[in-house]
C-alpha cells in the first residue's frame, strides 16, 4: 500500500464547503491513526469499524497503512459520506469499506473502533452504548479529537459504558482516549421522546440530533411567526429540519400543506421521521436525507423555513448557511418565501437578498433575527 501521508495529503472535503481555513485532515486524525497502529496491525480485515470519520482520513488512512479490507464506517453527515466516497474512488480504494447506520451491522463482532469524538455528549452516549452493546467483548476503542472540543465529561460518558478509559499525552493540540472493557448494557438510551406543551407535539430525538427533544430558542422565535408564512402555500420545505419541529408544527396548523423535511444528518432524519410518526402526520410530512435540499427540483416549493447552522463541522463558518440560501433561491417558485432565523450578529440579510430576493426583517430580539425573503420573477444570483 501507499504511504499514509501521501493518501492523507490528497483528500478533499468536497461536496462539503471548501475554504483556505477548512481542512479535510487534521492533527487529531493523524494522532488517532498513529495511536491505533499496533491494534490495526494485529486485527483481521472485517473486524474494524470507523465512527465519525469527517472526510475519510481515518478509513483511508487505516487502509493505506495496514492493507485492511471490509472496514465498516458510520458517518452522521451526508457530506462526510459523499466526501469519503469521492476520495476512495480517486485513490482506487472504493471497495475497501462499506457504509452502515449506527447499530448492529456496523459493530457486530468488531475488535477495533476508530472514533472521532462528537461534540455533543448525547451523541457520544449513543455511540458508546452501541459499541458496548454490539462489538466484541475485547474491543479496543481509540477515540480522539482536538483539545479545544474535548471535555472531562466525555471521559465520564465513556465510563458509563466501559470499565477502562485512559487519556493519551496530547500532541499538536489533539488527544486520544483509549477505551476498553464494555460494561453490561440495559435498555438503549436513545431515541428519547418528550412532549412540548405549548406546541402540543411529541418530539423524538437520537443522540446526535441538534437540541435533542427540546425546542431550541431560535426555532421558538421563528415559530411565533408561523401564521404569517406564505398563507397560500401548498408545498413547503423544512430545510435543515433537525428533529422535525418546524415541519410538524406547520402541518398541524395547515391541514392542506404538504411538507418535506430535509437534513444531512442521519440522526436528525431518523429523529424527524419518528417525530412525524409520533404526531400521526406521515401522510403529509416526509423526511429525506439530503445536502441542502440539492435533490429538490427547481421552482418546486412555495415556502422554505430554515434555522441555519453557523458552523461547518466543528469550525465556526457561514459556508453551510450560504449554501442553503443559494439552494432556497433555486427551489422556490416565483413569489415563494424563505423564512429564516439567525444569530443577529451574522447579518445574513444582504446575502439572502442576493441569493433569493427582496428581504425584510420581520422581528428581532436580543439574540435572533427573523427575515422573510420573496423569490422574484427572475432567477436570483447563485
Amino acid at each position: 500500500m501507499g504511504d499514509i501521508e501521501d493518501v492523507l495529503g490528497r483528500l478533499r472535503r468536497y461536496p462539503d464547503v471548501e475554504a483556505l481555513n477548512l481542512y479535510a485532515v487534521d492533527a487529531a486524525d493523524r494522532l488517532i491513526l498513529e495511536t491505533a497502529a499496533d491494534a490495526l496491525a494485529a486485527v483481521d480485515s472485517g473486524k474494524v469499524a470507523v465512527v465519525g470519520d469527517s472526510y475519510g482520513a481515518l478509513t483511508l488512512g487505516a487502509v493505506a497503512g495496514h492493507d485492511l479490507r471490509d472496514i465498516r464506517v458510520h458517518q452522521d453527515l451526508l457530506t462526510g459520506e459523499l466526501a469519503l466516497a469521492n476520495n476512495a474512488r480517486m485513490l482506487g480504494l472504493a471497495d475497501r469499506y462499506t457504509a452502515h447506520p449506527l447499530g448492529a451491522t456496523l459493530l457486530d463482532g468488531v475488535r477495533v473502533v476508530l472514533l472521532r469524538l462528537p461534540r455533543a455528549l448525547a451523541g457520544l452516549t449513543e455511540v458508546a452504548d452501541a459499541i458496548a452493546r454490539y462489538a466484541d467483548p475485547d474491543v479496543e476503542v481509540i477515540a480522539g479529537g482536538r483539545d479545544k472540543y474535548l471535555t472531562k465529561s466525555m471521559n465520564d460518558v465513556l465510563a458509563q459504558s466501559f470499565s477502562e478509559v485512559r487519556a493519551s499525552r496530547g500532541r499538536q493540540k489533539s488527544r486520544t482516549l483509549l477505551v476498553e472493557g464494555p460494561k453490561p448494557v440495559g435498555d438503549p438510551p436513545f431515541p428519547v421522546r418528550d412532549h412540548i406543551d405549548d406546541l402540543d407535539i411529541d418530539v423524538v430525538a437520537h443522540g446526535a440530533a441538534f437540541s435533542g427533544a427540546r425546542l431550541d430558542i431560535g426555532t421558538r422565535f421563528l415559530l411565533q411567526h408561523l401564521k404569517f408564512m406564505k398563507p397560500d402555500a401548498r408545498e413547503a420545505i423544512d430545510l435543515g429540519c433537525g428533529t422535525g419541529i418546524l415541519a410538524v408544527s406547520l402541518a398541524k396548523a395547515r391541514p392542506r400543506v404538504r411538507v418535506v423535511g430535509t437534513d444531512q444528518s442521519a440522526a436528525a432524519v431518523a429523529s424527524a421521521r419518528a417525530t412525524v410518526a409520533a404526531n400521526d402526520l406521515a401522510d403529509r410530512v416526509s423526511v429525506v436525507r439530503d445536502d441542502a435540499m440539492s435533490s429538490a427540483a427547481d421552482n418546486s416549493a412555495d415556502l422554505v423555513m430554515c434555522n441555519p447552522p453557523f458552523h461547518v463541522g466543528a469550525a465556526v463558518h457561514t459556508g453551510s448557511a450560504i449554501k442553503m440560501f443559494g439552494e432556497a433561491g433555486r427551489v422556490l417558485r416565483p413569489g415563494g418565501e424563505l423564512w429564516i432565523v439567525y444569530n443577529s450578529h451574522l447579518n445574513y440579510r444582504g446575502v439572502v437578498e442576493r441569493m433569493v430576493g427582496r428581504t425584510e426583517v420581520i422581528a428581532r430580539n436580543r439574540k435572533f433575527t427573523v427575515t422573510r425573503s420573496v423569490r422574484g420573477l427572475h432567477d436570483p444570483q447563485r
